[in-house]
């Protein structure tokens, strides 16, 4: 059948069938967990695995290095790499701590991914924002740790919330031992009213889950430092105070200083 215009309406099949025309066949739904849009060609694949190789040796060295100046903290950076190396449940993305932490949040696999934030960047980033003595730090998201070690460094209290139970379990104990709280939960529930600094590696959270995040960091008190990576808090009451370009494990990436100023009532 035409329209008007002359052309043919879609799903007619007779007429697609006399031209020798199949209708066309539904898209496949993606699974939410696939990574697709991140595949990239071979080589090019291979010369950004050994970008980063090279970036996490340069860059654990040169943790190591600065632990030296801190030895007690030592023992758990230790713990964090060796668990790392041993066992991931991102091996295993469909294994059932995996699959529990995504239907508890809401959130999708790709937003669990993120590298590494190397001591150096945190310490910079941190004594920029005024971290020290009589700051609590709360990092969002924290995997296993890590960035609480620079806080712990510069003589903070420190906390940390991780989705995935596997990662905390494996260095809490290290952890604890020099001051620093690792738990289980969502990052999307956990309480910011005590906390004078924030941090966030959200580089793969999706929209969705940023608009939900930002909504929390509102519950912050005035005055409440925000840290966040890549890209900016783009929300009334989020002022930005610096900008800093900082060294991770896939690369140069941008690391935004904010200060929460709610509006008066």
């Amino acid at each position: 059948m035409r329209d008007p215009a002359g052309a043919w309406w879609p799903g007619s099949h007779q007429h697609a069938g006399h031209q020798g025309l199949s209708p066309p066949p539904p898209p496949e739904a993606k699974r939410d967990d696939e990574l697709e849009e991140f595949d990239l060609p071979f080589f090019q694949r291979l010369a950004l695995q050994l970008q980063v190789l090279v970036f996490s040796i340069v860059i654990r060295l040169t943790d190591l290095l600065l632990l030296l100046w801190r030895p007690r903290l030592l023992r758990p950076y230790l713990a964090i790499w060796w668990a790392e190396v041993r066992h991931t449940p991102y091996r295993a993305r469909r294994s059932f701590e995996v699959i529990r932490a995504l239907k508890t949040t809401g959130q999708r696999f790709r937003e669990l991914i993120y590298g590494e934030t190397p001591l150096m960047t945190a310490l910079y980033v941190f004594k920029r924002a005024g971290v020290g003595p009589g700051s609590r730090l709360v990092d969002l998201g924290a995997g296993r740790g890590r960035v609480l070690i620079a806080a712990r460094w510069l003589g903070a209290e420190t906390r940390g919330v991780e989705l995935i139970a596997d990662h905390v379990t494996r260095v809490e104990a290290p952890l604890r031992a020099v001051g620093i709280t690792l738990t289980v939960g969502d990052m999307l529930q956990t309480e910011l009213g005590d906390a004078t600094h924030v941090f966030t590696n959200w580089l793969a959270l999706s929209p969705e889950t940023k608009a939900r995040l930002i909504e929390r960091l509102r519950t912050c008190g005035p005055g409440t430092r925000i840290v966040t990576v890549t890209r900016p808090i783009e929300a009334e009451g989020f002022v930005r105070r610096s900008r800093h370009l900082m060294l991770f494990t896939w690369g140069i990436e941008t690391v935004w200083v904010h200060e929460y100023q709610p509006a008066s009532p």
